[in-house]
């Protein structure tokens, strides 16, 4: 009897919970949160050199954030750097003093000093992710913000696709997540503070043809990051954030060739890039959970769920 009323309580908790959460995301809808200061905070971006991630690089520096950019390529690593320096500078020629705030006050400003660090890392390679993550922590110090943004496409039908672009799309676009998470996250959890960021797709949510690899290890992406999202929920570490970022297909050149379904082009053309940051850095400054692009995504996943979840009682009920 005894047990019975424990597990009552505890199911009475999770329901007030629930819909606690619901009210809260719903207040989100009203009124706007206020954005969080990341000015001084140094943020990790992987695959900085160039698409999603040379844009988040140029927005975080914006809001002066110390920025410590990878990528597997130097030469475009730099370049993002060089744009980054130029919006220091930009920064830099303000007025030290103060400047107008949100709401139209005048807010003090401390001196800013720009820093932009590079390092060439092949973020699907463990050692590689290690061996960077210990320069970062020599040179840095401690990272706050992690933004899992490297990604790769093979662009091949699954049997003409060769295993190696097989592998190599799941290394870097899932397993990479793992390497930088773990090399990162103790200090955090240490700490009590951080926030990591998950740019996945909505291919992780849903499916389609030609693009096998690319789904599997999208949807590999966003598994680790709700499981981990619980984890760090289960350790009351309620200072570290998590934001998975599900964007619909993106013009930075890495899906070229892919076609969208004449029918349905017009309503859902192929995102831009700086839109698609905008409403992630939205999101992520908000330590909003999960942001979708367009926002029919997120109805398209309701309704796949509800379908799945329909099914699974359906074929429970036939078992029974």
């Amino acid at each position: 009897m005894m047990n019975a009323m424990v597990i009552f309580a505890e199911f009475f908790v999770v329901i007030l919970k629930v819909l606690w959460a619901f009210v809260t995301a719903g207040a989100k809808w009203v009124v706007r949160p206020k954005e969080k200061s990341v000015a001084g905070q140094v943020c990790v971006i992987t695959g900085a050199g160039s698409g999603l991630g040379r844009l988040f690089a140029k927005e975080f520096a914006r809001r002066r954030a110390v920025l410590v950019l990878w990528d597997i390529n130097s030469q475009s690593n730099e370049e993002t750097a060089e744009l980054v320096r130029e919006i220091y500078r930009e920064l830099d020629s303000e007025s030290p003093m103060s400047k107008e705030g949100a709401i139209g006050e005048l807010e003090e400003v401390l001196p800013f000093k720009p820093q932009v660090y590079t390092y060439v890392c092949d973020v699907g390679k463990r050692e590689s992710v290690y061996s960077t993550a210990e320069k970062v922590r020599r040179d840095v110090g401690n990272v706050d913000m992690l933004i899992n943004n490297a990604g790769v496409v093979s662009g091949h039908h699954l049997l003409e696709c060769p295993d190696e672009l097989i592998e190599r799309t799941m290394l870097v676009n899932c397993h990479a997540h793992f390497w930088t998470t773990k090399a990162f996250l103790p200090k955090m959890l240490e700490l009590n503070h951080g926030h990591i960021v998950t740019v996945a797709s909505s291919l992780g949510l849903f499916s389609t043809a030609g693009v096998e690899d690319y789904c599997a290890s999208k949807f590999g992406a966003i598994g680790f990051h709700e499981s981990l999202s619980h984890e760090i929920k289960a350790s009351d570490k309620d200072g570290i954030k998590m934001t998975l970022v599900c964007p619909y297909l993106v013009d930075t050149g890495m899906f070229k060739g892919c076609r969208i379904r004449k029918e349905i082009e017009p309503f859902l053309p192929p995102l831009k890039p700086e839109f698609c940051v905008t409403q992630s850095m939205r999101a992520i400054l908000t330590d909003q959970a999960m942001i979708c692009t367009p926002r029919i995504v997120y109805m398209v996943n309701f309704m796949k769920r509800s379908v799945q979840s329909f099914s699974l009682c359906l074929s429970l009920s036939q078992f029974n």
